[in-house]
């Protein structure tokens, strides 16, 4: 409750306040944000610097999981037909080195975990167990381990998503501090006593949305996109387990 109340307060009455120093005429300072952040306090300053480091953080998580699923999709694209067309040929070995040619590929990576058991358990008939169950067990294994793969850095751009707008809230809460011990320490009460304080905190707070927003919004996206990875990884891992039951009706023929 508390923090919900300083949180209706701040955001609130400090623009209220900000529109009244921008049309306060020729009395009123005008801040830019170099000025601004030479106003700061070091208290504010390290906020303003976790502020950064989070949104570089999640820049930096931002591209690279864009750049991977791009990549995961673009081949397994490449790959979907090609190893279909093996299959239907009955070249487990080519399926195979296509499979590893497509390293970035999440519908490669699992495929090719099935495709290894089951070709180990034809090739060799020292290994225990009903190959076509082993075939599915390495498949599920595979799905979660590229799953793992997909989320990587998500959590991180949930968390930065998440507490971001709070550290900026915590960048307001002392600039408003500073602001009544600037009042304190000059005996005014005018706008002009407070308006480094207002400036920063406006800074703080629109400095922690501004990295929280992006941050949310790409999590949301990619979540979504792992979701519809695990879908094709789903149905290719089906059609698989159904491909092997198939051959080995045919060999035993």
């Amino acid at each position: 409750m508390l923090v919900a109340h300083l949180a209706s307060t701040t955001f609130v009455k400090i623009p209220m306040a900000a529109l009244v120093l921008l049309q306060s005429g020729s009395g009123a300072q005008r801040f830019s944000l170099w000025e601004m952040w030479l106003h700061m306090q070091w208290p504010a300053r390290s906020i303003a610097i976790i502020l950064l480091g989070m949104s570089a953080w999640s820049m930096g998580v931002m591209m690279d999981r864009w750049l991977a699923f791009q990549a995961a999709r673009k081949q397994s694209r490449q790959f979907a037909p090609i190893g279909a067309g093996a299959l239907r040929e009955g070249k487990l070995d080519e399926a195979i080195r296509v499979a590893e040619r497509n390293k970035k590929s999440h519908l490669a990576k699992v495929v090719n975990a099935g495709l290894l058991e089951f070709h180990a358990h034809e090739v060799s008939t020292e290994i225990p167990g009903d190959k076509i169950e082993a075939s599915r067990r390495a498949l599920d294994r595979a799905s979660a381990i590229v799953h793992a793969e997909l989320e990587s850095g998500l959590s991180g751009l949930a968390t930065i998503g998440s507490t971001a707008p709070f550290v900026g809230l915590l960048g307001t809460v002392i600039g408003i501090i500073d602001a009544f011990r600037e009042i304190q320490g000059e005996n005014a009460t005018g706008i002009s006593a407070v308006a480094g304080g207002i400036s920063e905190a406006l800074v703080t707070t629109a400095l922690g949305l501004t990295v929280a927003i992006p941050a949310v919004m790409m999590f949301n996206y990619f979540t979504t996109k792992i979701k519809a990875f695990d879908v094709e990884m789903d149905n290719s891992s089906s059609e698989l387990v159904d491909y092997f039951l198939k051959r080995t009706v045919v060999v035993k023929r």
